[in-house]
């Protein structure tokens, strides 16, 4: 009998074919985002190196910048941004003038460090940023917070009330919702996929929709042309993408676990959003909580977007000045205030 061992072992099979064209074309084109991608990221980089200081807290690495002499004002920029945002609205400059700012790129956003051994919930950045303050021998700032860098002053705010002298709130979400936005944004934070994503098809995507996101924040007013001088590729590196799409998924956990605290903020609170906010409703954020913070004040912007930072930045000082004159006001046990 013939020893014909090769009739046993086919050198091929159909399905295998049928498979091998499309895999190679679907890896080659990986790798080609992979390498677009990081040369992107590079250019970013050497086109926007870091401007401010460091500052090293609990082995964590924060870029920060200080502006302006005053009392100080601490500055935490919202998703997707570095501190950077509020030099190009122009609400930085104006503050500067009677301030002395700290601006501050969040754990994971611009030159800041976000290590994956910490979940870098509002109360953990927070926590650090106090930290980070108490180093830099900052007393008794205000703290300013948009969109989810609300979340982390509001956090410090509860965490520190006598260190934290006042806050200013831009366009926050502070109560949990349906949101579609968090679980499609989310991807990016998800271990060995959305790394695989962020080093490849995220960021083309991300460039793609960036017009579209622009226009939204800002609806119905137009795109500023300080908004369009921001370098959307550092906003579209990797590492940022992975904090952006990790604080996606915290957005609605967080506002819950913060939710039932919010009474008890006793330092002045001025609260400031735009009436046509597409991204979070102003009347189930701002105005709910305004409702239950004693020491409150609110000004909802007609006809104003998320972005209320670029439109309305004279206001917004104000209510930075209002807070850094008033006087301390101590409450007694059940006492009720409001400013």
């Amino acid at each position: 009998m013939t020893n014909n061992i090769t009739s046993y072992y086919p050198t091929h099979t159909p399905a295998l074919n049928n498979w091998r064209g499309p895999g190679l074309l679907a890896g080659a084109a990986l790798l080609a985002s992979f390498l677009y991608v990081r040369a992107k990221t590079r250019q970013a980089e050497a086109s926007n190196p870091p401007t401010g200081q460091f500052v090293d807290v609990d082995g964590v690495r924060l870029h920060y910048t200080v502006q302006g002499e005053g009392p100080p004002l601490v500055m935490l920029h919202g998703n997707g941004v570095t501190h950077s945002d509020f030099d190009n609205s122009g609400l930085a400059g104006r503050l500067a003038r009677q301030h002395k700012l700290y601006l501050f790129d969040r754990p994971g956003y611009g030159y800041s460090e976000r290590p994956r051994t910490t979940v870098w919930t509002p109360k953990a950045q927070a926590e650090l940023l106090y930290r980070a303050l108490a180093k830099l021998q900052v007393e008794r700032p205000v703290v300013l917070g948009h969109s989810w860098g609300t979340l982390v002053a509001v956090a410090m705010g509860l965490a520190h009330p006598g260190y934290v002298r006042g806050l200013v709130l831009l366009s926050g979400y502070y109560y949990p919702s349906v949101r579609l936005d968090a679980p499609l944004m989310s991807p990016p934070a998800i271990p060995v996929i959305g790394d695989v994503l962020r080093y490849t098809l995220s960021p083309l995507l991300g460039r793609l929709m960036w017009p579209a996101i622009a226009r939204r924040v800002f609806s119905p007013a137009p795109v500023p042309d300080s908004f369009r001088q921001l370098p959307v590729w550092m906003m579209l590196r990797p590492s940022q993408l992975r904090a952006g799409a990790a604080e996606s998924a915290l957005m609605i956990p967080s506002a819950m676990a913060l939710r039932k605290h919010y009474p008890e903020l006793t330092m002045p609170v001025s609260i400031i959003a735009g009436s046509a906010d597409r991204v979070i409703d102003p009347s189930d954020n701002s105005g709910r909580l305004h409702n239950v913070v004693l020491r409150s004040t609110l000004k909802i912007e007609p006809g104003v977007g998320h972005m209320v930072h670029y439109t309305h930045p004279e206001d917004i000082a104000r209510a930075v000045d209002a807070i850094t004159m008033a006087e301390p006001v101590r409450l007694a046990h059940g006492e009720a205030s409001r400013a």
